[in-house]
């Protein structure tokens, strides 16, 4: 069969490098076209677009680069029309994915999604055109099948990839581990700041604003594969902060504590069951625009998938150095760990345990076949 894969940022290359392994085992004869980045093209497919070449955050920058947008979508068409895939799989990434998907539909592609929109977040009348453009929906959080199933659309609930992407890395030496990166023996309270540089601009120099209220511990910035260490070095102002690229699992497996920008992190970090603060700061404008779109109480998944606040969100005005350093006390305190623990187990077991991307890829090629 062959199969056209589409997804947009770090976590989605994660996730279809897992799908793209998962049907090479269920359809020996896969041939898989598709955009993403390292982590998929390692696992067999034929990359036609790094992720990186379309990386836009928030509602300004993606205005400004409207015209490159524009012409990605018109030539990802094209490169499908060329291919004549048997299905097209959308991972995430909404605002391209659905433009895709609108189109493959309607020009006879079989449409698939694997982890869904977040329409459950905002804009819930995107149901209607997911229902018409997608052919099947396979979603990773537990609440997202009810809330689909509430407009009349049914969807598979697969469990979520983390869990495997977790479960099946190689083990650190936490030792050895702190040897290679030239850290201390003090406890790891590790920064994640984000993927993007606009986020990681707003969000890194208030991380490390906290550094000397905390002499006890050693700071370690978890830096994203799709940025270089020049740009990290602007923001790195205190010869005890270490910077380690491309290896955040392994800093969460030895981390004691952790500071989360919303998103994937803040779930990769609660299955590592290292207690954290999640923080978000966006631009002013893209801040007040979401604040009157998104209709949820909490934004990190740890909290919606729980449906109550298991950790504590710090979101624009409150993600300052006072609040932050209160809130990083109260997670070293070992009661509240402890209670985050407990909240943690519960967690895991909410997302339906391993599994996710063979069931998905099964599910696929299964209904190709039939």
């Amino acid at each position: 069969m062959k199969y056209y894969i589409l997804a947009g940022e770090a976590s989605g290359d994660l996730h279809g490098s897992n799908l793209i392994k998962a049907l090479r085992k269920v359809d020996s004869n896969a041939d898989i076209r598709c955009w993403g980045g390292d982590l998929m093209q390692d696992a067999g497919g034929h990359l036609v677009k790094h992720y990186k070449e379309r990386a836009f955050m928030g509602f300004s920058e993606v205005l400004m680069n409207l015209r490159k947008i524009f012409k990605l979508i018109s030539f990802c068409k094209s490169d499908i029309a060329n291919f004549k895939p048997d299905v097209v799989v959308f991972i995430d990434n909404s605002g391209f994915n659905l433009r895709i998907a609108k189109w493959a539909k309607a020009s006879g592609f079989k449409t698939n999604y694997y982890i869904s929109p977040q329409v459950w977040a905002s804009r819930a009348s995107r149901v209607k055109a997911i229902q018409r453009d997608i052919d099947k929906m396979f979603v990773i959080l537990p609440f997202v099948k009810p809330f689909y199933k509430s407009y009349g659309y049914d969807v598979e609930f697969v469990g979520h990839p983390l869990i495997d992407a977790i479960a099946n890395r190689t083990q650190v030496n936490p030792k050895l581990f702190r040897k290679t990166h030239n850290l201390s023996e003090k406890p790891i309270i590790a920064l994640l700041p984000g993927s993007r540089k606009q986020e990681i601009t707003k969000m890194l120099s208030v991380m490390l604003s906290i550094i000397n209220d905390f002499p006890a511990y050693q700071f370690v910035i978890a830096g994203a594969p799709s940025q270089d260490l020049e740009f990290y070095q602007s923001f790195i102002k205190h010869n005890d902060v270490k910077f380690i690229s491309n290896k955040t699992y392994d800093l969460l497996s030895v981390s004691y504590a952790a500071l989360v920008t919303s998103g994937t992190a803040t779930l990769e970090t609660a299955l590592f069951k290292v207690p954290q603060v999640v923080c978000y700061k966006g631009s002013t404008i893209s801040y007040h625009i979401a604040k009157r779109i998104i209709t949820l109480k909490f934004i990190s998944l740890v909290n919606l998938v729980m449906d109550k606040e298991v950790v504590t969100e710090l979101i624009q005005n409150d993600f300052n150095k006072k609040r932050l350093k209160k809130e990083l006390e109260h997670i070293l305190d070992d009661d509240k760990r402890s209670t985050m623990f407990s909240d943690y187990y519960e967690l895991e077991q909410k997302l339906g345990g391993k599994g996710a991307s063979e069931k998905t890829a099964k599910l696929i090629y299964n209904a190709l076949k039939s």
